[in-house]
């Protein structure tokens, strides 16, 4: 049989340019937050299947890779074996569930606010397609133990640092809160058990605009003067008019506390991007208990990172609910943007040292080695016949100089 030479569908092969793009961003994100008071931390990429499946993550539990049984414990040959019996573990489809674990796993060795980062691989089997992996990178900071909004500004502004950091500038913050969404649409007269579906055709608006929305509603077959209102409502509140909010049921205490991050938030911001409430703002995960958000970068059609209030989760765990608010950087999306605007990894000199069969190689290396202590990063070749095709390939990797061998002198050379 001939072998598939092609990545498992759904995960990538990264050439050296690529990865050195992934490295640099992953660096300067971890490097912002480390400078903004946050800790690294690593968790397994498998769980226990229980904490997986129990953990509110919406559609992502319908995409949880799991694992069999080992050894002794799986046995094929019972009969009428049911996924419950041959399934212990499962790959993690986010970096939320695992940290939730961790901290009650770590608490009595944790400050009593923790400021965590977490940088790994999430699997989800997605129907794969461009620009949707069933691999991929996460960039999470999470506060737990702070249940006021300062968390949440801390968040947005230091998330926010790490994109200018990377020159990602002008994009936009979206919040809103569960507990407005809740309100909302409750007082427009739909039930409990309509909230997540009615939830889910809101998230579409910049999809198919406020008449698709209307259109959607109404083949559901919900109450049409319920739909009108939650017409009139979205309307209103995507104008910015938070007053008629409380109207809706949403308490004072909820409507300070939006009011207190969106104006926290562009004062830090200085004008380098915006906050806005935004009223469809949903996010899919069913753990979140109040103040969501996303940021969204020029005209992508998606965002590029978001994140929300998770204060119940912990207790799944423990039996008490700790406060918790976390965010994630889309990183995968981020870098994708990246590369295609020929982003490149900056103060990385690269040198092509190359050599003759006649030369000496341990001269070569200490030749190396003295370019390496003055900043390069150096790789060493036999030259070749065709100099100038390798040249062209080496200058599509990101290096920048290249340097034939020569006892005498190496005389460093552009790489144009």
């Amino acid at each position: 049989m001939k072998n598939n030479l092609n990545p498992a569908k759904g995960m990538r092969d990264f050439l050296p340019n690529e990865q050195a793009i992934r490295d640099y961003v992953e660096r300067t994100i971890i490097d912002v937050y480390k400078k903004s008071g946050f800790e690294l931390i690593e968790t397994p990429v498998v769980e226990n299947i229980e904490n997986l499946l129990g953990s509110q993550g919406g559609d992502n539990l319908k995409l949880i890779y799991k694992i069999l049984k080992r050894g002794n414990k799986l046995d094929l040959n019972k009969q009428g074996l049911t996924e419950d019996e041959i399934v212990e573990l499962g790959l993690r489809y986010d970096l939320t569930i695992p940290l939730s674990r961790f901290y009650c796993n770590n608490r009595h060795n944790l400050p009593a606010v923790m400021k965590a980062i977490q940088v790994g691989n999430v699997f989800r089997a997605e129907r794969a397609q461009k620009g949707r992996y069933r691999s991929f990178k996460q960039c999470d900071i999470d506060i737990i133990g702070d249940g006021s909004s300062n968390a949440e500004i801390e968040l947005l502004t230091a998330s926010a640092k790490a994109l200018n950091s990377l020159n990602v500038n002008n994009f936009q913050i979206k919040i809103n809160d569960r507990r407005i969404l809740r309100s909302v649409i409750l007082n427009c007269g739909f039930d409990e058990d309509s909230f997540d579906n009615v939830c889910i055709i809101l998230d579409k608006l910049d999809k198919i605009g406020i008449q698709g929305i209307e259109q959607e509603l109404l083949s559901k077959g919900y109450n049409k003067d319920n739909i009108n209102s939650i017409m009139e409502a979205t309307k209103h509140l995507n104008s910015g008019d938070l007053s008629i909010l409380s109207e809706f049921g949403v308490s004072r205490d909820v409507l300070n506390n939006m009011e207190y991050i969106i104006s926290s938030v562009r004062k830090m911001a200085r004008n380098k991007y915006d906050i806005a409430y935004d009223f469809t703002l949903v996010r899919g995960m069913g753990y979140y208990t109040g103040p969501i958000f996303e940021m969204v970068y020029e005209d992508l059609g998606y965002s590029i990172a978001g994140g929300g209030r998770y204060d119940t989760m912990i207790g799944q765990f423990i039996g008490q609910d700790i406060p918790a608010v976390g965010f994630s950087i889309g990183f995968e999306r981020l870098v994708n943007k990246l590369i295609d605007d020929n982003f490149i990894v900056p103060n990385i000199n690269k040198l092509a040292l190359f050599y003759e069969d006649y030369d000496d190689f341990t001269e070569v290396m200490n030749s190396a080695d003295d370019f390496r202590s003055e900043g390069y990063s150096v790789t060493i070749n036999l030259k070749p016949k065709k100099l100038n095709k390798v040249l062209d390939q080496l200058s599509k990797n990101g290096f920048t100089k290249f340097c034939v061998y020569d006892k005498e002198n190496c005389t460093v050379k552009e790489l144009n």
